[in-house]
């Protein structure tokens, strides 16, 4: 096994055992924040947090830019050009936090208009808000050496460090909402988690990379000698905006066309779908560093297997995904929140196809970020400036629908017709009839599959998860066959899911005999 593979497959198992115990606490500790807490203050977090992803724009798309930057160097062990890089990006995310923590004193303003009917009081939102502003800041100053590991393809450090901090916070914090019930202590206990869990990464970094030297002045220097930072990030910054508007600012929305109750109603549904996506995204950074050192190599043969290799895993990650939200979503919000709890079904649709659009895409993403290509800025001005007219339209009327139908309607051509030709003719240096040779068989076998699937939830699922006992005794006898029967069909017409498959001989020979019989 080569070592950007191993690295690869040890950033996802590393992610997945950390998602796991995170995803089960996730949802037991939401369970006892609404109860303790109460569901306005849930809203009211949840809204903050969207507010500080808001401030995150300020990044302007740096880190990768920078990552981009550090492929090659890290490749040739270039310790002197890692140290420029490094320092260079010191001295943007320092700038980049003044700019944040500024930012933020300045929307707390508005504050007492924003929040004038919170009966939680006033001071609470502020010290909450600025606990989560502090955070942020501290991890722009002094925690920006992760994108390095990150590069280096050792992801799995980052994710072992930050999500045992994560965990550990979330039981300090469930113990103390039970016991106490005090809002303002688990503020605080989110900020202290935070600090040191900073603190004692920088710790690790140094005895991993002993050879890195940071120097501030001389990374203010090093920006004449990279123009193509500052180029790239220009051409990303608006990509970032346009990410935050459409996938990371439900809560805000939600909160100003309905209330803080239903932001807290509607992040019982995103923390679900969130969570998958934070499955996906382990998958997705355990080999983004991968795919960018496999395009720096110029293997064009091989880039193009693995493309669809990556391809194949990603349709059969969207199947568990998509199948498994379509089941159990409702049953699961019903019977673990409360019926008092439960959105429309109409909802629900319109949010798993979002999040379709959004996991199907990823591939192309990955392969656009790893040749670099970001010069498509009107792409993202028109996302933006489409769901920014869709959504005030639409949202004042419908509420969660029209926020929701405002992120896809904007995203859909985009995401599904023009990134695929951008990356195939300026990247690959293909046509893009074959990327669409390729994924038609995709795009058909989930199609069926997911009538399937809506049949045997009408018929099956639904009607009979009453309890969460019963739902997960009937999605045990449908889910796991479903998801077998989606995989087998993907490996017997699918070249990609031969690909991946075959990295296995033992299970490759097996399911090849199988078919010959």
């Amino acid at each position: 096994m080569s070592e950007r593979v191993h690295r690869s497959v040890m950033n996802i198992k590393v992610g997945m055992v950390f998602y796991v115990l995170s995803l089960f606490l996730a949802f037991f500790s939401r369970k006892i924040f609404l109860n303790c807490l109460g569901a306005e203050f849930i809203g009211l977090t949840g809204m903050l947090m969207n507010i500080m992803s808001f401030l995150s724009v300020a990044e302007l798309g740096i880190g990768t830019s920078i990552t981009y930057f550090l492929y090659k160097p890290l490749q040739e062990d270039n310790h002197q050009k890692i140290n420029e890089v490094m320092s260079m990006l010191a001295y943007l995310y320092r700038c980049i936090g003044l700019i944040i923590l500024s930012g933020g004193a300045l929307i707390s303003i508005f504050f007492p208009w924003w929040f004038r009917e919170l009966t939680t009081g006033l001071p609470l939102a502020y010290f909450a808000f600025y606990s989560f502003l502090a955070s942020s800041v501290a991890g722009y100053v002094f925690n920006y050496k992760q994108l390095l590991v990150s590069a280096n393809q050792k992801q799995y450090l980052v994710n072992a460090w930050f999500q045992t901090i994560a965990i550990v916070q979330s039981i300090v914090q469930i113990l103390l909402a039970y016991y106490y019930r005090n809002l303002w202590l688990w503020v605080v206990v989110g900020l202290v988690f935070t600090i040191v869990g900073i603190i004692a990464f920088n710790i690790r970094i140094r005895k991993l990379y002993p050879w890195l030297r940071i120097s501030m002045q001389e990374g203010r220097q090093n920006l004449h000698q990279y123009p193509e930072v500052l180029r790239k990030t220009r051409q990303i910054f608006v990509q970032k905006i346009k990410n935050f508007i459409l996938y990371r600012s439900d809560e805000i929305l939600v909160g100003i066309f309905v209330s803080v109750v239903q932001v807290a109603y509607f992040g019982n549904y995103t923390i679900i779908t969130s969570k998958l996506n934070f499955l996906v995204n382990i998958l997705s950074d355990g080999m983004n560093a991968g795919v960018g050192n496999l395009v720096a190599e110029g293997n064009d043969q091989n880039t193009m297997k693995v493309f669809w290799e990556l391809t194949a895993i990603r349709f059969l990650i969207c199947g568990i995904v998509i199948f498994g939200l379509l089941l159990f979503i409702q049953p699961f919000v019903t019977c673990w929140f409360g019926p008092q709890y439960r959105l429309s079904d109409t909802i629900v649709y319109l949010l798993v196809f979002n999040i379709f659009i959004f996991l199907s895409r990823g591939v192309v993403e990955n392969y656009i970020s790893a040749h670099g290509l970001f010069s498509d800025v009107w792409a993202a001005w028109t996302e933006l400036a489409l769901n920014l007219a869709i959504t005030l339209c639409l949202a004042p009327f419908y509420g969660i629908v029209g926020i929701l139908l405002g992120k896809i309607l904007s995203v859909f051509f985009i995401a599904m017709f023009w990134k695929p030709y951008f990356l195939f003719t300026k990247g690959l240096k293909k046509s893009v009839a074959v990327y669409w040779r390729g994924m038609m068989p995709y795009y058909l076998i989930f199609a069926v599959f997911l009538c399937i699937t809506m049949l045997v939830r009408y018929y099956v699922v639904e009607p009979k998860s009453t309890t969460l006992l019963r739902m997960v005794g009937y999605g045990f006898l449908t889910y796991p066959i479903l998801v077998l029967l989606f995989f087998l069909t993907l490996f017997f017409i699918t070249r990609g899911m031969k690909y991946f498959v075959a990295r296995k001989p033992a299970i490759y020979n097996l399911l090849k005999v199988s078919n010959s019989r």
